[in-house]
């Protein structure tokens, strides 16, 4: 049976490189967006013309009481299109930027933070457990920031840490269903991500090159393969483990 995947964040950047890799390597894609539906229909468009199966809903993860209704879209979905009750595969990728130091964060920049990336993680993912498959698998995004410290991102990498832990509680509880939970920590990436730093600001993108192995920062497609290679068959004793994935950043 085709597996199916939901991709939080599918619309742009590592969220839509990893659901077009994951058509690529065979499987069906359900791509959540948080407020731009055409490159959300895109990215659908895109996978349809692989030859696989592919779904947009709207989905804001730092709303958690939007997500008993997205539940409910997606059981709809999951008939309408796959005749199905349950999906396969979810990555947690949906998130965002805010770069600031320890003295200038904002509560309202923290607890934004908090809400996408821990908040929404810990809630969507009980939402949807029912849904899940038994023998399916989560995957978390985190960061290569977790392992050292770069000024301005305390608060984003505390949050990011706070889902590696979670990951492995997730990967305690739902053990007994058999469905395995990963983190997966990129390094710097050229993507939108800070309104396109890393990507868009010479300096910065030295910064970062200088600090990995491989004299680069990474690029989306060093990420979305990797993503749906962990989410195949082969991969299917790995569990519970964060996966740095940064050419080496930091080392």
């Amino acid at each position: 049976m085709t597996k199916i995947s939901i991709v939080t964040g599918s619309s742009r950047g590592l969220g839509r490189n990893t659901a077009l890799a994951i058509a690529r390597h065979g499987g069906d894609v359900i791509v959540t967006y948080h407020s731009r539906s055409d490159d959300a229909d895109a990215v659908v468009s895109e996978i349809k013309a692989m030859g696989r199966k592919a779904l947009a809903l709207k989905l804001d993860v730092a709303d958690i009481s939007s997500f008993a209704g997205f539940a409910e879209n997606l059981r709809t979905g999951l008939r309408d299109v796959w005749g199905r009750e349950t999906f396969d595969h979810l990555v947690n990728n949906a998130g965002h930027g805010d770069m600031a130091s320890i003295a200038e964060t904002t509560e309202a920049q923290f607890d934004k933070l908090v809400d996408v990336h821990f908040k929404g993680v810990f809630f969507l993912t009980q939402a949807l457990l029912p849904l899940i498959a038994d023998g399916g698998r989560i995957v978390n995004l985190s960061s290569g920031l977790t392992k050292g410290a770069f000024p301005g991102f305390s608060a984003y990498s505390a949050v990011k840490g706070a889902v590696e832990v979670l990951s492995l509680y997730m990967a305690k509880e739902f053990g007994v269903r058999g469905i395995a939970v990963n983190t997966v920590a990129p390094g710097a990436i050229e993507t939108d991500f800070l309104g396109g730093a890393v990507r868009d600001t010479p300096d910065l993108n030295k910064v970062f090159a200088e600090m990995t192995a491989l004299g680069r920062v990474g690029v989306p497609d060093d990420i979305g393969p990797m993503i749906a290679s962990l989410l195949s068959e082969d991969n299917r004793w790995v569990n519970a483990q964060r996966i740095e994935v940064s050419g080496g950043q930091g080392i």
